[in-house]
């Protein structure tokens, strides 16, 4: 018996233990009831499955004897995201370091993964830079010259309506925070949005613009006004509005005054009174396409330059980064060894943090030099300043270090200490830095002991920064990160734009969120009745009476049928797995494999052929007729054979996630398809029963790939045991979320290591 390069004809089923990694592909086959390949005849189902349960203990009882908890990197960089938040909960300082540090490479699905996270003279110097930004913005000195940011607003997203965050009666704009680093004055400086031509559209009736700080108005503007009483449009008079009108903003910007720390900057149009109720206004919250006329004005983009006029040292504000770098600041009168204790005091628990473990007098004495240097320079907060500047860059605080312990033999295995437990344990859940309960229990040795480590895991969870596993692991998971890239053909789909995909992506994320920290079964991501939408989304997807632009839980009882219900039905899913112009059976069914079932497909041949559209006779296939046909070359039959049915099953869906009976031309849609098993399914709601039906596979599937992200690592056929233990013992607690993250967190490759073989 032979499938693909595996021959089993020469192994010897009895002695499982000696071939363990050949014998977990196999189960992994049969679980996915591949095996054997279809029509080829199997036994019947309870036979079937006695045999894969006795496959499955032997395996589980070899790796029992010959426990092995894999390796993870020694030198585990911390990527960008976890950087910020590292930053964020040592200085309690937000800074965008999109533009400060470059984008992460991925493997098996995740962006946290040691193997890639290399590091290169070119990277280092990128965190030196950051490292140089973000000290002087968290003690609050002034740069050497005044600095420029600008927030742009997303050309194809709609004005016309209130944007959340925004004070009722208004329209459009944009809200950002700003965090003004000093005492100072700052320039505001506003620009209109313009078209695909550069150009600001004139409009004949005014518009007030209202700039806000911490939401009170400090200035506003006026665009528009009507043109000139009968007067010929050749006339140099109309011809001078018309020019006055598209440079109507070249001169907004004022200078102001701001306290240091950060604020909330407000821009945005007051309603006017005789505006449209939202039902008629409806037709034009359709995105801006770039080259139509608009019937409003937008707001384009803010900059914000500073500080000026702050030479003295009264210039430097009370911050949150301040308060809590500062725990004690010394009088001009103090002595150097009095300024050096205070620097001591201030340094000793920020390097407790940001090294995630006890700190030496040696690591004191490389903080305090810097230190000294700066002081001896330019004062008491520049050394501070450059202290922190080499503790951002520094490797203790960049790098996840896990060392062997001495005297171990080459490939033993050995419990991590309980230091590097608190920091896999904190940027599992977190992707931040370890805090001070965590790293005062991993002094005193108990954070290792199971009833603390169980309490503190809860803990976590419950903390808002375990918001990270919705926003980092579950963007990742489901692909949400790729919904900023969707960009639907704007002839066939025109009302799709900023505002849409951002809804469609919240709603994921809410409603991963509402399940995770819930704690609810985590089938709940496939079967639940409920989603929360606003009003945009509501209307892509059909849901009556919703209003505003507020994300709100609604049931989906509201729809006439049940295809919507879980994951399967999100827009922003089924958007990612389609192309700009049309669905992709192919796209989306291997979305499915490799997500909810654990099953990717191989990689297709080089030179595989694209779907052809039309027959020879020049009639229009269908998609389905169209990814039939393709399959017939049996080149590709083998993955399609395996790929194509569930995604068959979301035709019922369009190439924007809405919910459809028949294609553009009029032909029904056939979502009937068939899994590996033998199982068939008509439509999602039909998938979405094959896939409960049988609930270890999509839950031994997040189990895995929440393992993979918390360990940092691909998981490899010594992990699979540690995956069935923690599917039988959550199953006794219907899968809850909670219960599979305890089973990670307490398992042998999450609190052990082995040495290097």
């Amino acid at each position: 018996m032979q499938t693909a390069d595996l021959a089993l004809d020469v192994r010897d089923v009895t002695r499982v233990a000696e071939a363990p990694e050949v014998w977990e592909t196999v189960v992994r086959k049969l679980r996915a009831g591949a095996m054997p390949p279809l029509p080829r005849p199997r036994p019947d189902a309870a036979t079937y499955e006695r045999f894969v349960n006795w496959l499955e203990g032997e395996l589980d009882r070899a790796a029992a004897v010959d426990l092995n908890p894999g390796r993870t990197e020694a030198f585990h960089r911390l990527n960008r995201t976890e950087y910020h938040n590292a930053v964020r909960d040592l200085l309690d300082l937000e800074v965008d370091v999109t533009e400060l540090l470059p984008a992460d490479g991925g493997s098996y699905g995740f962006d946290n993964i040691a193997g890639v996270l290399a590091i290169s003279p070119t990277l280092l110097e990128r965190y030196l830079g950051a490292a140089r930004k973000i000290s002087r913005i968290a003690v609050g000195r002034p740069a050497p010259s005044a600095v420029t940011e600008t927030f742009r607003v997303a050309n194809d997203l709609s004005q016309d309506d209130w944007v959340a965050g925004m004070p009722f009666g208004t329209r459009g704009g944009a809200t950002f925070q700003y965090n003004f680093p000093q005492d100072g004055e700052y320039v505001v400086k506003v620009s209109l949005a313009r078209n695909a031509g550069g150009r600001l559209a004139v409009f004949n009736v005014p518009h007030t613009l209202e700039v806000s700080l911490d939401n009170e108005v400090i200035q506003s503007y006026t665009v528009g006004e009507s043109p000139p009483v009968d007067t010929p449009r050749a006339s140099d008079a109309y011809r001078d509005w018309q020019a006055r009108q598209r440079t109507v903003d070249s001169d907004w910007e004022f200078r102001l005054p701001v306290r240091a720390g950060p604020r909330d900057i407000q821009v945005t149009f007051a309603r006017r009174t005789w505006a449209y109720p939202e039902a008629v206004r409806e037709p034009y919250l359709r995105p801006y396409t770039g080259t139509d006329t608009r019937h409003q004005p937008y707001v384009g983009e803010i900059t914000v330059t500073g500080p000026y006029d702050t030479n003295d040292a009264s210039s430097v504000g009370s911050t949150p980064s301040r308060r809590r770098i500062f725990v004690c600041e010394p009088s001009e009168t103090d002595s150097v060894p009095e300024q050096t204790a205070c620097a001591r005091e201030i340094l000793s628990p920020l390097a407790r943090r940001a090294y995630r473990r006890l700190v030496t007098s040696s690591d004191l004495d490389v903080l305090l030099g810097f230190f000294e240097d700066g002081r001896a320079a330019e004062g008491f907060d520049a050394g501070i300043e450059f202290a922190l500047r080499w503790m951002l860059a520094s490797p203790e605080f960049v790098l996840r270090v896990e060392r062997d312990p001495d005297g171990l033999a080459a490939g033993a295995n050995y419990e991590i200490t309980d230091f590097e437990l608190a920091s896999r344990l904190s940027f599992f859940l977190w992707s931040s830095l370890p805090d001070d309960e965590l790293i005062d229990l991993a002094t005193m040795g108990r954070l290792s002991d199971p009833d603390i480590l169980e309490r503190q895991t809860r803990r976590m969870l419950d903390d808002d920064r375990a918001s990270a596993l919705v926003t980092n692991f579950a963007s990742q998971w489901l692909y949400l990160r790729n919904v900023p890239a969707v960009y639907p053909d704007a002839d066939l789909f025109p009302h799709v734009g900023e505002a849409l995909r951002q809804a469609m992506r919240r709603e994921t994320e809410l409603f991963v969120e509402s399940i995770f920290r819930g704690d609810q079964s985590v089938l709940d991501l496939l079967t639940a009745d409920y989603t929360f939408v606003n009003e945009r989304l509501a209307r892509h997807y059909d849901i009556p009476h919703v209003y505003g632009s507020h994300f709100r839980r609604v049931s989906l009882d509201r729809l006439p049928h049940d295809a919507r219900r879980g994951l399967l039905g999100h827009a922003s899913i089924l958007a990612v797995t389609a192309y700009p112009n049309r669905t992709s059976p192919v796209l989306r069914g291997k979305w499915v494999l490799e997500n909810l079932l654990g099953t990717p497909p191989a990689s297709p041949p080089p030179d595989v052929p694209s779907l052809e559209e039309t027959t020879d006779n020049g009639e229009i296939l269908s998609v389905r007729e169209a990814t039939e046909r393709h399959r017939a070359n049996p080149v590709c039959a083998s993955c399609h054979r395996l790929m194509d049915p569930p995604g068959f099953a979301l035709e019922q869906f369009d190439a924007v996630g809405r919910f459809r009976t028949h294609t553009a031309a009029n032909t029904p849609i056939d979502a009937t398809g068939e899994l590996p098993d033998g199982t068939q399914f008509d439509g999602a709601s039909g998938l979405r029963d094959a896939l409960v039906s049988n609930p270890g596979r999509f839950v031994g599937t997040l189990t895995e790939k929440l393992m993979t992200y918390a360990l940092g690592r691909g998981l490899e056929h010594y992990d699979a045991p540690t995956v069935r233990g923690i599917l039988r013992d959550t199953a006794a607690e219907n899968y809850r979320f909670s219960s599979i993250i305890l089973g990670i967190v307490k398992s042998p490759p999450f609190r052990m290591r082995r040495t290097e073989s």
